[in-house]
């Protein structure tokens, strides 16, 4: 399995498609993005190297099999022709997730266990067994996903999707996904050697995800991944490869500060900013919005405010909004991004954003409102 080339693709939030396909064009990959993903094609050490490195994606996938199937014939038929002992051990745990949308097959159910049925079936007769299978070893997650007809056989690699990175302790309420914060620093015109602010940082993930990006510290080094277990070699190449990942870290001195009114959020976020490994990359500060203060100049502010719809009134929270209006209206060379799901925010801030952009936090519609400063001229 480690040189076979496969089909790949990796799956991001709706909106992200373009920055995680140009993530995996940085690591020298041929992709073709469309709908949601990226496909992309390479041998275990790509799959490894992509997981290690992405920090947009959500997983990445092998793809196994397109067919059509308008009947659950096809899929017995189209499954059972494939060679499952070439990739499935005789002790494989596999379930079988399914999906299916806008077509002539609808039971999930039913197609989940047609295909694994079909499965079976191969390796049966591969592995001349006629009982059961024991399913006690390394985990294989299967999914077939029927759109318009056709079905998508596919392997996931990942496991836990791409955004526990590993280095959380703990959260706040309402926390972004690291792969999402990533993301919103990706969609800015933040350079590592300009100021960053997150004047509201909670546990910390948009400051700790700038640092790791500062200090080319691969998102996924303290993590595993689920084909790392499916056999020896996978594991020694991961190694390997999250060996070579640190050799590529930077010391560089980085500008990023994480401000939170509450201090005990500032406790978690140092918490797990040290979990990061970028505890001193990072300065934190109990701090109000009202209260914040800088002299410096051509910086980036990212902002995560509560929404008035999961956390609070949405009266306080529009304070909020006109606090941070106020407060930032100074910092004419620096450059803004709020997200939120109020889409009145503009009125309660008291400036035209520059920009917005359509994203979903999960499945919370949110827009990213970007106010774009006027650069000093040192």
């Amino acid at each position: 399995m480690a040189e076979q080339k496969f089909q790949l693709y990796a799956a991001t939030a709706s909106g992200l498609e373009a920055l995680a396909g140009q993530e995996l064009r940085d690591l020298g990959y041929d992709v073709r993005v469309d709908n949601g993903r990226i496909y992309f094609e390479g041998t275990m050490t790509d799959i490894l190297r992509a997981n290690i490195w992405l920090r947009s994606a959500d997983r990445i996938k092998i793809i196994l099999k397109t067919f059509k199937a308008t009947t659950f014939d096809d899929i017995f038929d189209t499954v059972t022709a494939m060679p499952w002992d070439q990739w499935l051990p005789m002790d494989a745990k596999f379930p079988v997730n399914g999906r299916s949308k806008n077509s002539k097959l609808f039971s999930v159910p039913d197609i989940q266990a047609v295909t694994k049925k079909a499965i079976v079936n191969q390796m049966a007769g591969a592995y001349h067994r006629k009982s059961r299978f024991p399913e006690t070893g390394a985990l294989f997650t299967l999914e077939i996903a029927l759109n318009k007809d056709e079905a998508t056989l596919t392997l996931d690699t990942t496991g836990d999707s791409l955004f526990k990175r590993g280095y959380r302790q703990e959260k706040g309420e309402a926390p972004l996904k690291e792969n999402f914060a990533a993301a919103l620093i990706m969609l800015t015109n933040w350079h590592t050697d300009m100021p960053f602010v997150d004047p509201m940082c909670g546990s910390g993930t948009l400051p700790i995800e700038a640092a790791l990006m500062a200090r080319n510290i691969a998102p996924g080094i303290n993590r595993h991944f689920l084909c790392e277990n499916w056999h020896p070699d996978n594991l020694k190449i991961s190694n390997e490869l999250k060996e070579e990942a640190k050799t590529k870290q930077n010391d560089d001195v980085v500008d990023i500060t994480g401000c939170d009114i509450d201090g005990s959020m500032i406790d978690i976020a140092k918490l797990n900013a040290n979990g990061a490994g970028v505890l001193h990359d990072i300065t934190f500060k109990q701090v109000a919005v009202k209260d914040f203060k800088t002299d410096k100049e051509d910086g980036v502010i990212i902002a995560n405010p509560p929404y008035g719809k999961r956390m609070g009134d949405q009266k306080s929270v529009r304070k909020l909004y006109e606090q941070m209006g106020q407060v930032f209206k100074p910092l004419t060379t620096w450059s803004k991004y709020i997200l939120t799901a109020d889409l009145e925010f503009e009125t309660f801030y008291g400036e035209k954003a520059t920009k917005r952009r359509k994203l979903y936090n999960g499945a919370l519609r949110t827009d990213y409102f970007q106010y774009w400063g006027h650069r000093s001229h040192k």
